[in-house]
């Protein structure tokens, strides 16, 4: 891999070497969110708590990555809690416990439910950084969907990469 930027003037292509401005900065953590009901959880705040770096990035990308099987991730409204009570309930119709069909029944009633929701939901998310913060919309949060009745801990695994503010007379900073 080379380690010149190019940049493209008129016809011209020009080759530069990497700036400070150019470098991207890679980190990565993992969240341990605490054991919740079954529901959509709003963890937002606990996100960008985890990850204070965050406001150091002035253009990236930060992924999200739930270790689970039964919990999954969503970017949803945030403003109105009846949506999440509206999204249980209805994940409730569409994937109900002790339906007859279910062969993965070991771990109880509501585990081969728990692991269609998650399917339906998906593991991951990227979220564009602008500026130091999530580019989420208005009404946007990020919620872990728990699909488990009596759920353990759950880990996230956050990595965040994008260019660092360009800083005069600062090493980079936490990058």
């Amino acid at each position: 891999m080379s380690n010149k930027s190019t940049a493209v003037e008129g016809e011209n292509t020009v080759a530069a070497s990497p700036t400070p401005a150019d470098s991207v900065c890679w980190l990565s953590t993992t969240l341990e969110l605490a054991p919740r009901a079954a529901g959509f959880h709003l963890i937002t705040g606990e996100v960008v708590n985890a990850i204070p770096e965050l406001e150091d990035i002035e253009v990236g990308l930060l992924h999200l990555f739930i270790q689970h099987t039964s919990a999954s991730l969503a970017i949803n409204e945030n403003a109105d809690p009846d949506v999440r009570k509206d999204l249980q309930a209805h994940f409730e119709q569409l994937a109900p416990r002790n339906a007859p069909y279910y062969r993965h029944t070991m771990e109880g009633p509501d585990d081969m439910p728990a692991h269609i929701k998650s399917v339906l939901t998906g593991t991951e998310l990227s979220i564009p950084v602008t500026a130091g913060t999530l580019a989420l919309g208005t009404w946007q949060g990020i919620f872990l969907c728990e699909h488990r009745d009596h759920a353990r801990p759950r880990s996230v695994v956050l990595t965040l990469q994008g260019r660092p503010y360009s800083r005069i007379g600062i090493d980079g900073g936490a990058c």
